[in-house]
């Protein structure tokens, strides 16, 4: 599935992880509420408090493999005003996010280059804050459930093949565990990334 990253690495990723894995939540739940649905907000996950949206299994992904996802934000989207438009706003608000913060820290690195190269555990920092925000970001995107880019699916999708959708929400979990192993997600997805990421540093 990948190599494992030094311990360096390791700690600092975790506030980059716990930063990836909150706003793109909160992005969620934020679009959700300003569409129209309380859900999230009457569930308490309209918050930056980090311990609200995290996934054990899949902050674990994100922190070693670079890519992984969190504790959904729950949606109701009969709250929405025009439900097809919303789902998918609201399904893109988080990876829009992650995207978000990736630009913001490469401009940060290309007007105030200094302190990133003077000091070297800065600079791996931001590094790591752009690649794990872009692969939480783009691996959300995989239209399999439970993943965002699924809620598209289910609003593009043709009425008659629905039936083989709503069997993947059931199995789609598995199914996504099992490209994983083989490292079929990580040939898709990770020139993406790679090529995203040469484009902000």
């Amino acid at each position: 599935m990948g190599h494992f990253p030094a311990f360096g690495d390791l700690l600092l990723s975790l506030p980059a992880v716990l930063w990836a894995i909150t706003f793109h939540e909160f992005c969620h739940g934020y679009a959700a509420h300003y569409l129209g649905d309380p859900t999230a907000a009457r569930m308490g996950r309209l918050t930056l408090n980090p311990l609200a949206h995290l996934d054990p299994i899949g902050a674990l992904m994100l922190l070693i493999f670079r890519f992984g996802w969190a504790k959904p934000v729950p949606i109701e989207p009969r709250h929405f005003r025009r439900p097809r438009r919303d789902l998918v706003i609201v399904s893109l608000a988080g990876s829009t996010g992650n995207l978000l913060t990736a630009v913001a820290c490469g401009l940060l690195v290309r007007l105030f280059p200094g302190p990133f190269i003077a000091i070297p555990a800065l600079g791996r920092f931001i590094v790591l804050m752009v690649l794990i925000n872009l692969g939480l970001g783009v691996f959300n995107l995989i239209p399999i459930p439970p993943l965002d880019g699924s809620k598209l699916l289910y609003v593009f999708l043709p009425a008659s093949w629905l039936r083989g959708f709503f069997w993947l929400e059931r199995y789609g979990f598995f199914v996504l565990m099992a490209l994983l192993v083989l490292g079929v997600v990580q040939a898709i997805i990770s020139p993406i990334i790679m090529t995203l990421f040469h484009l902000i540093l």
